[in-house]
């Protein structure tokens, strides 16, 4: 079951704040990359291409972190820790919401054959100054 998310938190997840979405190697180092993040009731909505070092961590073990930095206040951040499920990005949807959320446009093109995802994270632990 998804853990409900705090005012403080929705504000920085539906600001222009990036994350760090941090995904786990095969040898259990960390591995993170810093992305665009979005919203779904108290989901969170990441896009990316499979393939991916993060993709493939993903699919391996979805467990996940994800940390919004609050832009305008560095020291107000939140950690959110979950599973990642994914699904096909149909019609680049997602990314596209996304792109125009960070870049005010349409995002430019995938290399050819690129399979867009939609990574969905359910929140179980939430952390973090602005928790």
């Amino acid at each position: 079951m998804a853990t409900p998310l705090s005012e403080s938190t929705i504000s920085l997840l539906d600001g222009k704040n990036y994350a760090v979405l941090a995904t786990i190697n095969p040898d259990g180092s960390p591995q993170t990359s810093v992305v665009w993040v979005g919203r779904d009731g108290s989901d969170l909505l990441i896009s990316t291409v499979e393939g991916r070092v993060k993709h493939r961590n993903m699919v391996r073990d979805p467990r996940v972190s994800v940390t919004v930095i609050d832009s305008a206040d560095p020291e107000n951040y939140v950690e959110l820790r979950g599973r990642a499920f994914m699904t096909p990005d149909v019609g680049r949807q997602v990314d596209t919401q996304l792109s125009w959320k960070y870049d005010g446009r349409d995002p430019g093109e995938d290399r050819p054959g690129a399979v867009r995802v939609v990574v969905r994270v359910v929140v179980d632990r939430v952390t973090g100054y602005a928790a």
